[in-house]
Formats: C-alpha cells, structure tokens, sequence
C-alpha cells in the first residue's frame, strides 16, 4: 500500500470515543490511558488534516470529516474480524478450541496491529522473508517476529519453511486478503476526508485489459482529470485471471475489459458498458483482402495471429473453424497488440480483433478487413467490481465518466 496506514489499535480507540462520546469512558472500555488516547486521536488528525471531534463540555462530538472516516474504518475493520474469524476457521490451530472461529477471537482482534498485518501481506505476496522486508522497509529479523506474532496470536499456522522458501497457508492468504481490503477501505476514508476539505487528491487503480486500454479507460481518464486534475491513476495490465486476483485482494478499484460469463466469482459483480464487433484483419495488400467472400476453407490455409486461450475473442475464432476439417495450425497467441500488428504487416498472418483495437490502422490504411461475416462476432465490454465494495464520491464519477465513454461507443 502506497498510503500511511493508521495503527489499527488508534481507529479502535477512535471509534469508542465516537461511541461514548468520551474520553474517560473510552479509556475504561480500551484499557489505555486518557493522555494515550488523546494522543491517539491526535496522531489521526494529524494524518487526516483535519478535526474529527467537536469538544465541548458534555462531551465529543464527531464532526462530518470525522462520521465520514468513521463509516470507512468501521467497515475496514468488519472485514478483518471477518478474514480472521475465517482463518481461524481454515487454518492448521495450535489450539483447538479456536477451530469454530469463535473463542478468544475478539481478544486476537483487540491484539492486532498494523505492523502485523503489513507483514502478512508482505510475506504472502513474496513468500520470502528477506525481499518481504526490503519492500516495506523493515529488517527480516522485526519482520519475521512480526509475522510470528501474529501468527501466535490468532492461533493457527501461516508460515512454513520449505526447501524452496516458505510455504503459506490457507488461512494465511485469507487474512492477507482481508487485509488488503481493509487498508484500501481506509484508504478511501482518506480520500473522502480530502474531498469534505476540497483537497481533490488522490489515486484510482484500474486492472485493464487491452481492448480497454486503447479505448473508453483514456476517453474516461482524460474526462475525470478536467474535473480533478490532482488526482493519479494506476493502470495495471496482465493476463485476465491476474487482474481478477489483484481487484479481489483490494489492488485494484475495478477491472475494465471482456466481460465473462457465467461470472468468475460469487465475490465480484460485473456492468456492460459496450459491445465491440470482433473482425478478421491483415495487411492492406493481402491476397484475401481483394476478394469480395472469402470461405472459411481458405481462412484455415493461413498463419493466424490470435488472442489467449480462456478469452471471449479465442473462443470466437475456435468458433469459426467449428466443424472444419482443417483449422489454421502456426497459430501465435498474444494479447499484445503492437506485436499482432508487426508480424501482420510483415507477412501473410491474419488476425483476430476488436475494431476499436484496430481503428488506427485501419483508418491509415496499414491493416484491412478481410471480407467474412463472424457469426455472433461481438463481445460485452464493461466494468468488473468487487460485491462488497462502495465507491467514493470521486471513484463514482470516474464511473459516471467510463459509462458515458460506453454510450458514445455504442451510438
């Protein structure tokens, strides 16, 4: 995570004085000192920029800024309790009477802290010790008890040593992702405190997959950037199931690209923002670029340039070889456009491919169409979004924004 994660022992503390509307009281519920909480609360402002309480003599009165925060750190620390109530659930125990997820599973959660969480997800995710360290900027041996700590706390078993590394477990990568997802709600909490005080900052993470990254993501990026300038964007690409794996783990705000069906996951919801044609491409003086038809037979006696398997445009072209006798064999898979593109104008491949991946080439006569009607030669592009997952008032606009970009492309 790129943003200052607050000590999750401070948003508890916070939320009790929110709910006591106390000092005093809060301290005999959390078991700290009234000056430790004051520094506390404090140390968030701080962070924050701004007041989260109104004090007056009968008492402390949250403010908006605060209320906002508030929702966004109690819904982080839901999904905690939740990821380690089902670790506890999943995991190998060292204790027994945790296996039901239950138990001293409230104590765990009054126990946990920030560096311990940042630890597990740091380990998860490189499954080494030493470079899990290095990346978040603390020496192995304080990571290491770190993660032991934690480990003994929540009963169950995370890590163990292989003759390649480190193995880790189920329970594990279940609290790491519920990690993950907790500090990114906080994250947003930020952002929202931010917008309250109009200081538009911040960064929205896209997963994006090739034919978005060539068409609505720039359209909506440079649309939302008029309105918030200061805001950043993160756009990572990969493989489909890579970025799914990063947007349920809280790495990305929303996967743009091919839609899938049936849905990959019960945790994840998707919107179609457009259909984009899928057409048959090659070099403007290709043989089959002259002919008024072309059959299917004559397609299968060419090299193809396609996309990956376990991709609606695959699927598509295994669709127009259904039933043939002899399909294309020297088949080269990709899903880099600029590589299909150069070895199409260097040769006699064709391609398969969105129009609006193409729409350059095309429009400058570099690629044509070859003439073969695709049955069913369309593929849904939209939105993939994370169920649990609530928007801020400016990742809603960027929304806004990509949904009009889908309008324009559908018209």
């Amino acid at each position: 995570m790129n943003f200052e994660t607050p000590n999750i022992r401070h948003l508890r503390v916070f939320l009790q004085v929110i709910a006591t509307k106390s000092i005093s009281k809060a301290s005999k519920i959390v078991f700290l000192s009234q000056p430790a909480i004051t520094q506390a609360i404090s140390k968030l402002e701080g962070m924050l920029k701004t007041t989260l309480f109104e004090r007056r003599n009968n008492g402390m009165y949250v403010t908006p800024s605060g209320a906002a925060y508030a929702h966004r750190v109690e819904r982080a620390l839901n999904i905690i309790s939740d990821g380690t109530k089902a670790a506890i659930r999943a995991g190998v125990h060292k204790d027994e009477t945790q296996r039901d997820g239950n138990g001293s599973t409230g104590h765990s959660l009054q126990m946990l802290t920030t560096t311990q969480l940042r630890a597990l997800i740091a380990v998860s995710e490189t499954q080494n010790f030493s470079l899990a360290g290095r990346n978040i900027g603390i020496s192995q041996s304080s990571l290491h008890r770190s993660a032991r700590e934690l480990e003994s706390q929540i009963g169950v078993v995370f890590f163990e040593k292989t003759l390649t590394g480190i193995n880790i477990s189920k329970a594990a990568q279940i609290l790491a992702r519920a990690s993950k997802l907790a500090f990114a709600e906080i994250s947003q909490g930020q952002d929202e405190v931010n917008s309250l005080h109009n200081r538009e900052v911040g960064i929205i993470n896209i997963g994006c997959m090739p034919l978005a990254r060539t068409s609505i993501v720039p359209c909506a990026i440079n649309q939302f950037s008029q309105k918030y300038p200061d805001f950043s964007f993160r756009v990572g690409d990969g493989s489909y199931d890579d970025l799914l794996s990063h947007l349920r783990h809280g790495d990305f705000d929303m996967l743009i690209g091919a839609l899938r069906f049936p849905i990959p996951s019960d945790d994840v919801v998707q919107e179609k923002l457009f259909s984009s044609s899928i057409c048959i491409v090659a070099r403007a003086d290709h043989p089959l670029c002259r002919k008024v038809e072309v059959t299917t037979e004559e397609l299968a006696q060419y090299s193809w340039v396609v996309p990956p398997k376990a991709t609606p445009s695959h699927d598509i072209f295994k669709s127009i070889f259904s039933g043939v006798a002899e399909i294309p064999k020297n088949l080269v898979e990709t899903s880099s456009q600029i590589l299909m593109r150069t070895l199409l104008l260097d040769s006699d491949r064709i391609g398969i491919i969105s129009v609006e991946q193409i729409q350059h080439e095309l429009d400058n006569g570099l690629l044509k169409k070859i003439p073969f009607e695709i049955e069913q030669g369309s593929r849904p592009i939209g939105m993939t979004l994370r169920k649990s997952w609530e928007p801020t008032k400016t990742q809603r606009f960027f929304i806004e924004n990509l949904r009009q970009s889908g309008l324009a492309l559908n018209g």
